[in-house]
């Protein structure tokens, strides 16, 4: 007799990740936590063992908020060029904003297409 396996519909890898809930079943939450990956989904019983966002989340990060922040920065100078302090009470605070606000919806993302595409680590087969 085969064992029943239980199929969950596909969800949307952005979707779910952006909300921070389970990449299979999309209803229990990913988050234990700020950044945090709980050790299993509430709902389904999905192990986030495999979830090992590394360091991807934040390059993207450093990018867009880079973009962002910089732009910004040098449109305001250029336009009406305030003195130092000011950019400093503007951009330091507003650039630990953007990049915390971008973190977790990054990882979640990351981690919902590892769980989608079945990511592993590398492994060299010696066979």
């Amino acid at each position: 007799m085969s064992d029943d396996q239980a199929h969950y519909p596909p969800v949307d890898p952005v979707g779910v990740g952006l909300k921070g809930l389970c990449p299979r079943c999309g209803q229990g939450k990913l988050f234990d936590g700020f950044l945090t990956v709980k050790p299993a989904c509430a709902a389904c019983g999905l192990d986030y063992a495999f979830a090992d966002a590394g360091d991807g989340p934040v390059v993207f990060v450093i990018l867009i908020a880079g973009f962002l922040i910089l732009g910004l920065a040098l449109w305001l100078d250029v336009n009406y060029s305030p003195p130092l302090w000011l950019h400093l009470v503007l951009w330091i605070p507003l650039a630990v904003v953007v990049c915390l606000g971008l973190m977790r919806g990054l990882k979640g993302v990351l981690i919902a297409l590892q769980y989608r595409n079945n990511a592993r680590q590398g492994e060299i087969d010696r066979g």
